[in-house]
């Protein structure tokens, strides 16, 4: 990894905003996907020199975990495609849960040996909340595959390791359930072996279903633990009472559906879905939702079809069709943050704002959505003008390239450090703005 990605990830730790130029340099040395996650790792506080990820189960609470997990199933098959080729090459593999619990890592007995000592063990929390950027996190994280080499990790004691994961889904409800990973040397960040845990979360997710067609009554066993807020060691996190239904969208990490208490991961596509129908309450039309997920390539057929696999996973009675519209309440986090903005309660709003909402989404409903909610918020606080809320807001990602913020911080804050940091990132902004 090179000196500009070095830089920017001890910036990132130190709590520093990256200048443009340094964002244009870091992106031609580091895969998009990777800073993203080192951003993710810092705003959760996973510290990169010391990090240490939590045990959540062990003994006979992780038997019953693997017990009921839907994956225990189908482990013989992942053993049998990817268990003799990691042991041959002298890697691991593990199969973690939605939440990024390590359920079973097996392989070359040596090489786990070496993984305890950084946490890499059964029972572990591999999520970035509490690993920083890794494989297994980051394919949970985005919900695709991915691959993080050595010096990739965010924390310093995982960087001589590589790995390679891919998310595994519920082939009936498309739900996400877990994660398939190879860790190891540089060997196990190969194309190659993507490509066999491609096949084999493939294969895994065929046997599956043949074991659902097989017993129709068993269903898929809701086997995720819960293990509370991102960073913290309480109760559920966001859990809403029984009979009401809940959706999270304003955070950096995964969306999540809270339903009678609850709570599950949903897809980013059924997320977009329930959104734009809880922000047009008089319901929308199949190409209507077509055009606001992407006008360029979805099609009222394929609305359709994520609508009936939507209605699957949160069961019936909360999407009504002719128009497609809400048929109970959705309570969203985006209703609660216009709600304190209405009562005037900033310093709420700062405090339950997570991230951009569903920031990594590209449908033009949920991008409009984005830039309004964000925009009503700045707005409120310049109306507001206290200096320490401004400042909050600027030092985070919505307000870090922002000239009129920092400009506002500049002119309300005392003399002092914070007012000397405000005049230096005008600085850098200003001389960003005149080399382009």
């Amino acid at each position: 990894m090179g000196r500009v990605a070095r830089r920017a990830r001890e910036s990132l730790a130190a709590g520093d905003a990256l200048p443009a130029g340094a964002v244009r340099a870091l992106g031609r040395s580091v895969r998009r996907a990777v800073v993203d996650s080192w951003r993710r790792s810092c705003s959760f506080g996973v510290d990169p020199e010391r990090n240490i990820p939590p045990i959540r189960l062990a003994g006979d609470e992780l038997a019953a975990a693997r017990a009921a997990h839907p994956l225990a199933g189908v482990l013989p098959l992942i053993r049998g495609l990817l268990g003799d080729e990691a042991g041959a090459e002298e890697l691991i593999v593990a199969v973690s849960d939605a939440q990024g619990t390590l359920l079973w890592v097996e392989g070359d007995h040596a090489v786990r040996g070496r993984a305890e000592d950084m946490g890499f063990t059964a029972g572990a929390g591999w999520d970035e909340a509490h690993a920083g950027t890794n494989a297994p996190g980051l394919a949970l994280a985005i919900d695709g595959r991915a691959q993080v080499a050595a010096a990739e990790h965010w924390v310093s004691t995982v960087r001589s390791w590589s790995c390679s994961a891919s998310p595994v889904h519920d082939p009936v409800d498309g739900r996400l359930i877990g994660a398939v990973d190879v860790t190891g040397d540089s060997r196990a960040a190969e194309p190659a072996v993507l490509a066999l845990i491609s096949a084999t979360v493939a294969a895994a997710e065929r046997e599956l279903l043949i074991q659902r067609l097989r017993h129709p009554n068993r269903g898929a066993a809701d086997a995720e633990p819960r293990y509370g807020d991102p960073r913290g060691t309480g109760g559920p996190a966001g859990r809403a009472p029984a009979g009401r239904t809940r959706l999270e969208v304003v955070c950096p990490d995964a969306p999540a559906l809270v339903v009678a208490g609850r709570r599950m991961a949903v897809t980013p596509r059924h997320a977009e879905l329930l959104l734009l129908l809880a922000e047009h309450p008089d319901g929308l039309r199949a190409d209507e939702l077509a055009a606001a997920v992407d006008e360029r390539v979805l099609d009222p057929v394929t609305v359709r079809a994520e609508m009936s696999r939507l209605r699957r996973v949160i069961g019936p009675g909360l999407v009504d069709s002719r128009p497609y519209r809400l048929a109970g309440p959705l309570e969203t986090d985006v209703a609660d943050l216009r709600r304190l903005l209405a009562a005037g309660d900033h310093a709420g709003v700062l405090d339950r704002w997570r991230g951009q909402l569903l920031p990594r989404s590209t449908s033009p409903g949920v991008a409009v959505l984005r830039d309004r909610l964000r925009a009503e918020v700045r707005a409120g606080l310049l109306r507001r003008r206290d200096p320490a809320l401004l400042l909050r807001w600027a030092e985070g990602p919505a307000g870090e390239d922002d000239v009129g913020l920092w400009a506002a911080c500049w002119h309300l804050l005392p003399p002092g450090p914070d007012r000397d940091r405000a005049v230096a990132r005008l600085t850098i902004l200003d001389r960003d703005l005149a080399a382009r």
